[in-house]
């Protein structure tokens, strides 16, 4: 449990260092023209502080019982660095699936709804989900790790590395178009998630990678719609809201 401590402490240093710093650099230089200011971020971080309260609580000990409890039969080249890498991908490759079921079933849509509701997008939208989203997840992600036998490390590991990805693909960072365009072959860029928010539905329900973009080519769910400053972002026909009309949000009948 030391351990454990002691990475979720180094995880939760890099990203606020991470989140801070992108904050920062997309605003001195930006992509598209920035609204909402400080009280769109303040609301933001808000839900992404709730959700912190929540983790220790809820995320943390769902995790540390399912890979406690997990199932013995991973071979034994399944460890180390190969081990971490495969446990890595096939956790990105699952929340691909889970955020395309997100979209999907209307059920998760009704939490899932609350991160697209954001009608502009930076740093702080990757950390911008309702906290029944989140508690879900855990309870899904927990059947992987027992079924896998995914070891807490790589868990945290691969948490770190979508919350860094996260947070980029949703800035406003305006990233050199060739460097971009190389990085967008192995990683989700904001080129690629933007248009994953765009207020035009069928655009909304696709480019669902997280952290590999290979899954939406190798799944058919890729967009052709390209990435624009002026491009509107949101929920089609529906405005953002303020922060307890977003906790009441997946609540209300429709």
């Amino acid at each position: 449990m030391e351990q454990l401590s002691a990475l979720l402490a180094y995880k939760a240093v890099a990203v606020l260092g991470w989140l801070a710093l992108l904050l920062v650099a997309e605003r001195m230089f930006p992509m598209a023209r920035i609204v909402g200011g400080v009280k769109r971020v303040a609301k933001n971080l808000s839900l992404a502080g709730l959700n912190a309260l929540l983790s220790p609580l809820i995320v943390v000990p769902v995790s540390v019982f399912a890979a406690s409890h997990a199932l013995g039969w991973r071979p034994g080249w399944w460890g180390g660095w190969t081990g971490l890498v495969l446990d890595i991908t096939v956790l990105d490759v699952w929340i691909y699936w889970w955020h395309r079921a997100n979209h999907e079933w209307p059920l998760l849509w009704r939490f899932h709804e609350v991160h697209h509701l954001d009608e502009f997008l930076d740093a702080s939208s990757g950390l911008r989900f309702h906290f029944g989203e989140v508690v879900i997840s855990s309870l899904v992600r927990a059947g992987v790790i027992l079924a896998l036998g995914v070891p807490l490390v790589s868990v945290v590991v691969f948490e770190t590395l979508l919350a860094f990805n996260t947070m980029f693909h949703h800035s406003d960072l305006r990233v050199p178009p060739r460097l971009e365009r190389a990085m967008s072959w192995v990683i989700v860029t904001p080129s690629i998630h933007w248009v994953h928010h765009h207020a035009i539905r069928r655009d909304t329900d696709s480019n669902y990678a997280s952290l590999f973009s290979l899954w939406d080519r190798l799944f058919g769910s890729r967009s052709q719609t390209l990435r624009t400053p002026e491009m509107p972002i949101g929920t089609q026909g529906l405005k953002d809201r303020g922060f307890t009309g977003l906790l009441a949000r997946p609540f209300e009948e429709r």
